[in-house]
């Protein structure tokens, strides 16, 4: 069993928020990657594409996700499926917003179009 807290070293600041680093392979998770996502007030992720699945579980706020076409809102207490492979971007709509994320470990990143898989260091 491990204990995982928050931590300087694995925390991403971006310009439309922070990403916090839970658990992953270098924090004794074989198999599932988690982080928590805080967005400034409608701030937005990349226009991005991930090769795995996630599954992002409002904490507080609420995002607008836009995924393969399609476009819902969700807050606290709901859970959003994001297919792997599809195009997406997450915002967050009326104030800032957090969430708690979740896929199998390994996912990477790419920019529609482009074949560059990008590792997600907070997921490592």
């Amino acid at each position: 069993m491990y204990v995982v807290s928050e931590t300087e070293q694995r925390t991403t600041r971006t310009p439309a928020g922070s990403v916090f680093g839970l658990a992953g392979p270098s924090r004794g998770s074989s198999e599932v990657s988690t982080w928590r996502v805080k967005l400034g007030a409608d701030s937005a992720t990349p226009v991005h594409v991930i090769d795995r699945e996630q599954v992002w579980m409002p904490l507080s706020g609420e995002f607008l996700v836009e995924a393969d076409g399609r476009t819902e809102r969700a807050g606290a207490g709901q859970a959003v499926v994001v297919p792997a492979g599809v195009v997406r971007q997450l915002k967050a709509v009326g104030g800032p917003a957090e969430a708690l994320v979740a896929m199998a470990v390994g996912g990477k990143a790419m920019l529609p179009g482009s074949a560059d898989r990008i590792p997600l260091p907070w997921a490592e």
